[in-house]
């Protein structure tokens, strides 16, 4: 499958939609939950709010904040006793990127055992932060995006959304029409029931074969575990799609670039948002984009691609030296990481 433009499933031709301003006052005409609030001001998700309640650490106007509760930005919040600036919330700041992440990174904002994390590179914000939509463990490579609006991207990983995420995997092990048919119907994994809802042959020989595979959902390690449980191996997986964007291949490993216009409105589109303005940069924080662009690779890029591999999105690899080690027996044993 051939990789395309972010955006290329855009909406229809400008002035044919209703588009919201930056200063969208219909976002803030009324109370609404305080983890939603927060979330979009930036100084938290929606998961860590909801522990800051539940422990008591967080307070609205002097009081505990209850779960349930809604507030508003004129509303006071203190996080420890420290007052938290919300004036980001009245209005919505939604940009968004795309990254391709190598392996040896984590798809958290800080690791207790100081690995590599995905927002390591990523360019500064001044009054947002970059929220990741959906994890990738530290072996899987590809397609993560990046928003400023937590509610697209608390939408876009919601199950309800129905939003697909397409895999290039390659398959250590026979695979045969029966075993496809039963991962398309549905395999019982610890956690429930869990398909692929496509799943297409993309090249291969003998027992290392390449497929791309689409999934509804995103739970933890989800691809591994659906393969596993028919007694072969994931060798190899890249996310290639996340709903209407696709991974340019373009983009190189450790890269990130930020999506167009025609790029965010298909996102917000496909989960039922209106169309918000991309701010425009000043040409100070222009500068400071293009050169955090242009940093070299860091020390886990560079330990990645010692004996690295790529996969095309289209036609993957001939299996190599170490695959037919593979065939004679040589197996790793697989890690046990979290992410898909």
């Amino acid at each position: 499958m051939a990789a395309s433009s972010p955006g290329k499933q855009g909406p229809g031709k400008p002035g044919s939609r209703t588009r919201a301003s930056q200063g969208d006052k219909a976002l803030t005409a009324g109370p609404e939950r305080i983890q939603k609030l927060l979330a979009r001001a930036g100084v938290g998700s929606r998961r860590e709010i909801e522990g800051w309640m539940e422990s008591g650490r967080l307070q609205v106007n002097g009081q505990p904040a209850e779960p349930g509760q809604k507030a508003t930005t004129d509303d006071r919040f203190e996080l420890d006793g420290k007052q938290l600036d919300v004036s980001a919330a009245a209005q919505v700041v939604r940009r968004v990127l795309i990254y391709n992440k190598p392996e040896g990174e984590v798809t958290t904002r800080k690791d207790p055992e100081g690995r590599p994390t995905v927002f390591d590179r990523l360019p500064r914000l001044k009054d947002q932060r970059w929220i990741a939509i959906g994890r990738l463990d530290i072996n899987t490579t590809g397609l993560v995006l990046f928003t400023t609006d937590g509610e697209l991207a608390n939408r876009l990983m919601h199950p309800s959304s129905q939003i697909d995420r397409e895999y290039a995997v390659r398959v250590f092990g026979e695979v045969d029409d029966a075993m496809q048919q039963r991962l398309l119907e549905g395999v019982l994994l610890d956690d429930g029931t869990a398909k692929f809802s496509d799943l297409a042959s993309a090249g291969g020989s003998g027992i290392n074969q390449w497929f791309h595979v689409t999934l509804m959902e995103g739970r933890n390690r989800e691809v591994r575990r659906l393969w596993e449980s028919q007694g072969v191996r994931v060798s190899r997986l890249k996310r290639v799609r996340y709903g209407p964007i696709f991974l340019p291949s373009r983009l190189t490993l450790g890269k990130w670039e930020e999506l167009d216009q025609k790029g965010v409105d298909a996102l917000s589109k496909a989960v039922g948002l209106s169309a918000v303005d991309i701010p425009q940069k000043t040409p100070g924080e222009q500068a400071a984009h293009d050169r955090r662009r242009r940093k070299s690779p860091g020390k886990s890029l560079q330990r990645a691609r010692k004996g690295t591999w790529q996969v095309s999105d289209s036609a993957p690899a001939k299996p190599k030296r170490d695959d037919r080690k593979a065939r004679s027996g040589a197996k790793k044993p697989a890690r046990n990481n979290r992410g898909e």
